[in-house]
């Protein structure tokens, strides 16, 4: 299923791609995403906290391996990748539950990384294009912060970005009025799941 996903957003990203060619603009992005009541869901190479109330030796850091899954003592293959903190601590009880009474279980996530599904990628003309770890509330400026901006080449008013949440509906957005005109309206929201792309421009 994950590798179906990701290939149907890659065939998403190369329409997408092809499209920037040939077309000047998209519908606008919306100015709110519409994300509410957004909880992280784990993902493969975060790393959790399993804290087991009056059982230190039961207590430790683990990474969640690429195939998603945990391990931990009492703990074997445990699969963790596309749960909440709280649905992996209930699920760590009930394993740790056939060798020890009644444990009490919670989970701390670190290392953000996230699933596939939600994380925010970067291409074309971007100073560093990557894929980041959304936050709530999260916003185009936030995007390029972390990128550091867009290059000399590109046409940051021919940029777009790939709502893969919405059936990869695709939406502009005016990056070099945002970045080089301090246009604060050009700022909107993404959600978990976004491609911005970064157009170069004709020369």
């Amino acid at each position: 299923m994950g590798n179906r996903i990701r290939l149907g957003i890659f065939a998403g990203l190369l329409a997408a791609l092809a499209g920037c060619a040939t077309q000047s603009s998209f519908p606008p992005a919306p100015v709110s995403a519409g994300v509410q009541d957004y909880t992280y869901i784990i993902g493969a190479g975060d790393s959790v906290n399993i804290i087991v109330w009056r059982n230190p030796e039961l207590s430790m850091s683990v990474p969640v391996r690429p195939d998603g899954k945990i391990a931990a003592p009492l703990v074997e293959e445990l699969p963790a990748q596309g749960k909440t903190s709280t649905e992996l601590a209930r699920d760590v009880e009930k394993q740790l539950g056939k060798y020890v009474r009644d444990p009490v279980v919670t989970v701390l996530v670190n290392g953000f990384v996230g699933p596939y599904s939600e994380q925010i990628r970067v291409v074309g003309e971007a100073a560093k294009p990557q894929f980041l770890s959304y936050k709530k509330n999260m916003t185009l400026l936030d995007v390029m912060i972390v990128v550091g901006g867009i290059t000399d080449f590109a046409d940051g008013n021919r940029a777009s970005i790939l709502r893969t949440s919405e059936g990869n509906k695709q939406y502009s957005v005016r990056l070099k009025d945002l970045l080089k005109r301090g246009d604060v309206s050009a700022n909107v929201e993404v959600k978990p799941g976004d491609i911005l792309i970064v157009p170069q421009g004709l020369f």
